[in-house]
This record gives structure tokens, C-alpha cells and sequence, in this order.
């Protein structure tokens, strides 16, 4: 093999000074699952959570399965991860201790860390633990994602390290000085969408574009009391029998919901037992980021329920499929499910 500066010139591959891995072009992969379990096991147990005069903490990690790995192909880095992790938390209100648990099912790459669902459970339910429940789920989530976003940026720069090799005329040694423009990073999976983050400081800039939008109004009629139509649409037994499918549904302001697969999300903005529902409110294809703002009016008849639908911002191109969504999947299928038939007049 041809010595450093002696290759020949036809070489279609950059020579290196270790003669191997020629111009970063084979795939080399560094196995970081232990690192990751101790680097996880570090920044989550016995974690303090406190804010506005309460304070809870991670007292049990009870599960924390997956694996993480480290690749370099074609000088370009990328990295896999997937764990799925359940965290036993307790603290104290009112002189009585409340214990539950955070389960965190999709830590991956596939997600961007306020994309991650963390689900907060307590284990007995009274008036002392449902307020450190709201606590959890306002305060606790916001900082455990933190935790999980340092893991992500810790794996990433220390096992970036030695992957991609210096190229001739770069320093020699054990680690080499590389400034990449982008960090590429794949998402596994049958979405295998590319991702591009930057890792370097840049200028900003105002990006974005005007989205014509319009407003829904419909009124829909049930035959049922007003009470049995709300709880149709906030008791996740039932919401999760008309709507044929998983559901997470936290109810109080600012809890969020999942439907349909994940293709219908948002948060709860406002919430009248039995006559208002205020959401924050967007399909999946949508464009990114992009919320509309849906409102439910309730008003019990003398033989049955009227239910006003506004909705705004509704991305103009998605109108009609929108409205379409609401009548068949939402309407159609909650009289279908409960048998609240359309009044006829």
C-alpha cells in the first residue's frame, strides 16, 4: 500500500494517514447503550423537581429499556436511540405523601424532545394528589424533557468522537479537529426522514410564509341530554369507543389530547362541565406548528342537545377535508357509538 503522498493521483478515494476507512467511506458504528443506561440512570434518579412552592423527585427508575448506537458513513454522523423508560415519583402536600409514576414510551430520534410523550399517573386519586398530578404534568414534564434533551446532546457530541478520521492535511492524532456545517441525523423506522440540525452558530433568519385560512361554524343536534354529550367528548372510555382507537386525554386546562392515531392533537383551553369546550386544535398534515382554535358550545333543549362547532384558523387548503373529518368521525360516529340519533323535527 501506497505510503501517505505517494498514492496515485487516479485514486478516486482520498488517502488517510492510518490507511483505513479512506475519506470517512465505510460505515463504522460504536455500540453507546451501557454509556446511555448509566448516562439516564445519572440524570434521572433521585431528580428534585420544584416550582412554585411544591417539589417532587424520581425515587425509582422501574424501567429503562432500549439501546443507542453511534454511526459514521460517508463522514457523515448518525445516530439511533430508542428507550422506553418508567420513573416512580413522590411528594408531599397538604402533610400527605402522593406517589405515581412518569411513563416515557418513545425517547428516540425519531422525535424532537418536545415531541417525547411523557404520561403522568398517580397511584391513589384525591384532592391532595390530583393537584401534585397537575404540578407533574405542568412543571415535571417540562424539566424531565430537559434531562432527556441533555442525554441526546451529550450522546451525540462524545460519540462523535474518533467516528469520522482526519483526511490529509488535517493534524494527526487521536482527536482531530472537525467543524461540520450540519449534523445529519436519521430517523429509523419505515419514516426514514432526514433531519438536518445545526451545529454551528448562524446569522438568523425570518423564514416563513402567509397561510390563508378560514372559519368553521356548524351546529350540530343530539338526542341526549347535555350532560351525556360532554361526557362523551372528555371521558376517555367514550371518547376512545367512538373515535375506534388509543387516546390520551389529560382534562384541565392545558392538558393535551391524542386521537385517531395521533393524526387529530392539541390542548385543552378552557372547560365548562356540560357546556364548554375550548381546544387548541390541529390535524397531523397540517403545516408545522400550525394550530387552529376549536370551540364547542353546549346547550341542553327541551328533547335535546345543540352543539355549536367554531373553529378558526383552519388552513384554507384543508377546509373541506376538515369539515368532512368533523361529520364523519366525530358526529356520525359519537350517534353511532351512543346512540344519539339526530333529532328529527
Amino acid at each position: 500500500m501506497a505510503k501517505w503522498g505517494e498514492g496515485d493521483p487516479r485514486w478516486i478515494v482520498e488517502e488517510r494517514p492510518d490507511a483505513t476507512n479512506v475519506n470517512n467511506w465505510h460505515w463504522t458504528e460504536k455500540n453507546a447503550t451501557p454509556w446511555s443506561k448509566d448516562r439516564l440512570k445519572a440524570l434521572l434518579q433521585d431528580f428534585v423537581i420544584s416550582g412554585s412552592g411544591q417539589e417532587c423527585k424520581v425515587v425509582e427508575i422501574e424501567k429503562l429499556e432500549g439501546e443507542a448506537t453511534a454511526n459514521n458513513r460517508k463522514g457523515k454522523l448518525i445516530f439511533f436511540y430508542e428507550w422506553n423508560i418508567v420513573l416512580k415519583w413522590k411528594g408531599e402536600i397538604l402533610d400527605e405523601e402522593v406517589t405515581g409514576k412518569v411513563v416515557i414510551p418513545n425517547l428516540s430520534e425519531e422525535n424532537d424532545i418536545d415531541e417525547v410523550e411523557l404520561t403522568v399517573s398517580i397511584d391513589s386519586s384525591n384532592d391532595a394528589s390530583e393537584k401534585l398530578k397537575v404540578f407533574m404534568y405542568n412543571v415535571g414534564r417540562d424539566k424531565l424533557r430537559k434531562q432527556l434533551e441533555l442525554y441526546v446532546k451529550e450522546l451525540k457530541r462524545d460519540f462523535a468522537k474518533g467516528l469520522i478520521l482526519p483526511k490529509k492535511g488535517e493534524e494527526h492524532n487521536d482527536a482531530p479537529t472537525i467543524k461540520p456545517d450540519k449534523e445529519t441525523v436519521f430517523a429509523s423506522g419505515f419514516n426514514k426522514q432526514k433531519i438536518e440540525l445545526q451545529t454551528v452558530a448562524s446569522e438568523p433568519k425570518n423564514v416563513g410564509c402567509k397561510l390563508d385560512v378560514k372559519t368553521l361554524e356548524t351546529v350540530e343536534t343530539f338526542q341526549c341530554k347535555a350532560n351525556e354529550l360532554y361526557d362523551a367528548l372528555t371521558r376517555t372510555d367514550m371518547v376512545t369507543a367512538f373515535t375506534r382507537g388509543h387516546v390520551k386525554l389529560d382534562l384541565f386546562k392545558g392538558g393535551e389530547f391524542v386521537y385517531f392515531g395521533g393524526n387529530v392533537s392539541g390542548k385543552f383551553d378552557e372547560i365548562v362541565p356540560n357546556k364548554k369546550i375550548s381546544q387548541t386544535w390541529r390535524l397531523k398534515q397540517w403545516p408545522a406548528g400550525h394550530y387552529s382554535n376549536v370551540v364547542m358550545q353546549l346547550e341542553q333543549k327541551d328533547d335535546h342537545t345543540e352543539l355549536k362547532l367554531t373553529q378558526t384558523l383552519i388552513p384554507t387548503a384543508e377546509f373541506e377535508v376538515t369539515k368532512a373529518n368533523w361529520s364523519r368521525y366525530y358526529w356520525d360516529s359519537i350517534r353511532s357509538a351512543f346512540g344519539f340519533g339526530s333529532f328529527l323535527y
